[in-house]
């Protein structure tokens, strides 16, 4: 075997390995308590793919992609010490769009590149092209819209038709590119339009429903740089982003499913934000004292506690679990419930819980402690409104009618620590507050939950 060969069947091996260690990794984030291993597995893998891209025979450039890779790596290992858990989702955002702005740029420089390609080569590099532009300007306006730097969402009448005119040019000019027109303005109209459907479908979509457009996008990444992989003959690319292709699809399908809408309905509804508040709910929010809630809970045989973004927003996970143990101590039954979408993205509570030290035994899915609620003495909600609005099972005319929640409304008492009186992300009442047996005890979060330890220690 030559040298040449021998470098090569490395490379080959060292990608499979990768691959392997990405497929791994990915099967241990199922679990919290592999989770943490299964990112420094993938991690690993993406250290070897990255390494023996330096062995390829005819590699150049090789001061500039260390001068990337050093800038990428401080940049990356900045922002994940300083990102606040709950600015999470639009930092998977942010990173996502880059995954499919890179796989664009892989196309445009493969179709920019000339030379006579096969038929196959031409379709995937436009595919993986179109959809990675897509990707990342869509992502964009994702992270825009959750980190607060894009408030408006931008409706009109027309805007689907719009749409698809963008995608119906786009396929005419994919198809012109594949029939081996290689004119620069062509390629960069292709790929101009391409971005601005990006920008053009997520820019109407209300931030509620930003996970699942992420979720969507993190799978149209995966099957562009799945294209590219192809394209140039990479396994570890091919491998990579069909796994996170089909990840991301199934997530969105999950996310779909547990907040009862349709992919399609989220994508051109345009419902997520401010057309969510048409629901009128009669009574009066009917507040209560923490030394009240306090002793409540103290003499409670069961009591279900419900995370949500107000939570992570208050940085309340360690106090909320310290008010938990005391209970436990005094012998009360104390589970967490957690709902598919709460805090933003599939399980962001999952992590702050277990990042405050609950044991994961404490933690049950919606599924699997709905059936309890009716038997709990005290279901304390904290920073959760969609997820618990009783609206869902009762009001066709409601946006959120039909998805699944969970049943704190069926509980003895319902205690619900809030800011303030103003509706949720979506921007739709909470029929929950104005319920007989539900107490609501305003204030920030954190602070809330210091004085209900307080009040269960002097009992």
């Amino acid at each position: 075997m030559s040298g040449g060969d021998t470098v090569n069947l490395l490379i080959q091996v060292s990608y499979y390995a990768a691959a392997f260690l990405f497929i791994m990794g990915l099967k241990r984030m199922s679990s919290p308590v592999t989770a943490a291993s299964g990112i420094k597995w993938a991690g690993i893998g993406m250290l070897v793919a990255t390494l023996i891209t330096f062995a390829y025979p005819d590699m150049h450039n090789y001061a500039l992609m260390t001068t990337a890779i050093f800038i990428g790596g401080v940049l990356a290992w900045w922002t994940g010490k300083r990102v606040a858990m709950t600015d999470m989702p639009q930092m998977i955002a942010l990173y996502n769009g880059m995954g499919g702005g890179a796989a664009g740029a892989i196309s445009g420089v493969e179709l920019l590149g000339g030379g006579e390609h096969s038929l196959v080569f031409m379709v995937l590099a436009v595919l993986g092209g179109v959809i990675g532009s897509i990707s990342f300007s869509g992502s964009m306006i994702a992270f825009g819209k959750l980190q607060g730097l894009i408030r408006k969402d931008f409706r009109f009448k027309g805007q689907n038709i719009l749409n698809v005119t963008i995608l119906a040019v786009i396929a005419v000019l994919g198809m012109v590119v594949i029939g081996g027109d290689g004119n620069p303005n062509t390629i960069a109209l292709f790929f101009a339009l391409a971005l601005v459907l990006g920008v053009t479908m997520t820019l109407p979509i209300g931030g509620a429903d930003m996970p699942v457009v992420i979720s969507l996008y993190n799978a149209l990444t995966g099957l562009a740089v799945a294209f590219e992989g192809f394209v140039l003959e990479n396994a570890a690319m091919i491998i990579a982003g069909t796994v996170v292709g089909s990840a991301g699809t199934l997530l969105t399908q999950l996310m779909a499913k547990a907040m009862n809408r349709s992919l399609a309905n989220v994508l051109f509804s345009g419902f997520g934000d401010s057309e969510g508040g048409t629901t009128e709910v009669s009574g009066s929010m009917k507040p209560i004292e923490a030394t009240d809630v306090g002793v409540m809970m103290a003499f409670a045989q069961k009591v279900i506690i419900v995370p949500g973004y107000g939570m992570a927003v208050a940085q309340a996970q360690h106090k909320v679990w310290e008010l938990s143990r005391l209970l436990i101590d005094r012998g009360v039954d104390v589970k967490f419930a957690i709902h598919p979408v709460a805090g933003r993205m599939p399980g962001h509570m999952n992590v702050l819980l277990a990042e405050a030290g609950v044991p994961y035994d404490r933690i049950y899915d919606a599924d699997e402690i709905n059936a309890e609620f009716e038997t709990t003495d005290v279901a304390l909600v904290i920073g959760a409104n969609d997820v618990v609005n009783p609206v869902a099972r009762t009001d066709k005319s409601s946006p959120i009618y039909g998805m699944p929640i969970l049943d704190a409304d069926k509980a003895h008492n319902c205690i619900v620590i809030k800011r303030g009186q103003g509706a949720g992300f979506s921007g739709i009442e909470n029929a929950l507050f104005f319920l007989d047996n539900t107490r609501m005890l305003y204030g920030d979060g954190q602070a809330m939950a210091s004085e209900l330890i307080s009040a269960v220690k002097e009992m």
